[in-house]
């Protein structure tokens, strides 16, 4: 299983792993709250584009600031580190408590940051920081039908 690291430590201990890896180490950020193809779809589309690939997790806290609603997320972040670090394409897994994963990308200094369709280069949080190292912002086209809120809502249509 991968590893996991919590939000007060996390960016440190990314920086001192990201020390120790050989080849290109790839990023990509989310909620991955119940873990859909769509999530796997981006995981390992991410993985292909590089040697290690490193999942930035939003903490609760920064999920809630997202304004997803009231009842989001729907597991915990321990639970969602637990699921992703146990994917094969996964090395490590961060859960940050910012709004936004800028302080993590700074810290782990990725090759290339990776991003599912609805997101364009430009909009990609920390793609300038890749750039300016010489790395890649990738999107990868997402998944039709396939979104967390999709399935929340066909959950509670079941069950009224």
């Amino acid at each position: 299983m991968a590893a996991a690291a919590s939000s007060s430590s996390g960016s440190a201990e990314a920086a001192a792993w990201r020390a120790t890896c050989a080849g290109a180490v790839v990023f990509t950020n989310g909620v991955f709250d119940l873990l859909h193809p769509g999530h796997v779809d981006v995981l390992c589309g991410a993985r292909s584009e590089g040697a290690h690939l490193v999942v930035g997790l939003n903490s609760d806290a920064s999920v809630r600031r997202l304004g997803k609603g009231p009842e989001r997320p729907v597991r915990s972040q321990a639970e969602r580190a637990y699921v992703l670090a146990a994917l094969e394409a996964v090395d490590a897994v961060v859960v940050f408590d910012e709004d936004t994963p800028r302080a993590l990308v700074e810290a782990l200094q990725p090759d290339v940051i990776v991003k599912g369709g609805d997101y364009t280069p430009e909009s990609v949080v920390g793609a300038e920081v890749v750039r300016a190292r010489g790395g890649r912002v990738v999107i990868i086209p997402l998944t039709a039908g396939q979104s967390t809120t999709s399935i929340i809502e066909r959950l509670r249509a079941d069950t009224r």
